[in-house]
């Protein structure tokens, strides 16, 4: 008969998100009656505030009574549902938290096998041979540096003795030239310009003296004859 007329497929069982979503949307519907039931209520109150005591107000109550009936019925429906959602929240948290820690171990496995593969490639004993090698050729290219580093037709037999004598001696080379007159400085004695360069000195306090008939000889500030200011003014 399932050849004939083919079996029938089984739909797949809801998920939490969709479990949750459909309660959620019972919830909504419950709290619309509660508030529509509650705005009954206010209005019952007011009726019951205004009417006397008597038969009406007590039709009023008793229609309160029923109204509130319903809604601690709806109430208790919404609670039910809210520990639903809560339950089914629980759930979700769960699974994603089982879903993470899944894919945290597939990740874990999959580096901790290329880690090994990559393990393999290297070897400590290469490691330490490469290590030594470059030891050596470092050590090889600091003879080479120091053997082309080597200064020719230098004696390598001087002592301390030379050293200190050497630096005694240019001690008192550098004193004796420091206290030395250079000879463009020293009078030549045997030279006949000497006499033309003894010059007579200024008088003191005659510098700028205009010549007049006591002082017709006045001098300049540079030792020469000042010229008179009528001479000057032209």
């Amino acid at each position: 008969m399932k050849k004939i007329f083919g079996a029938k497929k089984k739909e797949p069982p809801p998920s939490i998100q969709d479990a949750t979503d459909r309660i959620n949307k019972r919830g909504e519907s419950v709290d619309d009656k509660i508030k529509r039931l509650d705005v009954e209520l206010a209005k019952y109150k007011e009726q019951i505030k205004k009417t006397r005591p008597g038969p009406a107000q007590e039709a009023v109550k008793a229609r309160a009574m029923r109204v509130l009936k319903q809604k601690r019925m709806y109430e208790g429906q919404r609670d039910m549902l809210y520990n639903q959602t809560f339950n089914l929240d629980q759930v979700s948290f769960a699974t994603e938290g089982i879903k993470d820690a899944q894919q945290t171990m597939s990740a874990m496995k999959s580096a901790n096998k290329e880690l090994k593969g990559m393990m393999k490639t290297v070897r400590i004993e290469d490691i330490d041979s490469m290590q030594d090698e470059m030891m050596d050729l470092m050590d090889v290219s600091n003879e080479i540096q120091e053997s082309l580093g080597r200064s020719y037709n230098i004696p390598d037999d001087i002592d301390e003795d030379d050293l200190m004598g050497e630096l005694d001696a240019l001690e008192e080379d550098m004193g004796t030239e420091a206290d030395a007159v250079p000879s463009y400085l020293q009078p030549d004695k045997e030279s006949d310009l000497e006499p033309e360069l003894n010059l007579p000195t200024a008088p003191i306090g005659q510098a700028n003296a205009v010549p007049n008939q006591q002082n017709p000889q006045a001098e300049d500030e540079f030792g020469l004859p000042a010229v008179p200011r009528a001479s000057l003014r032209g």
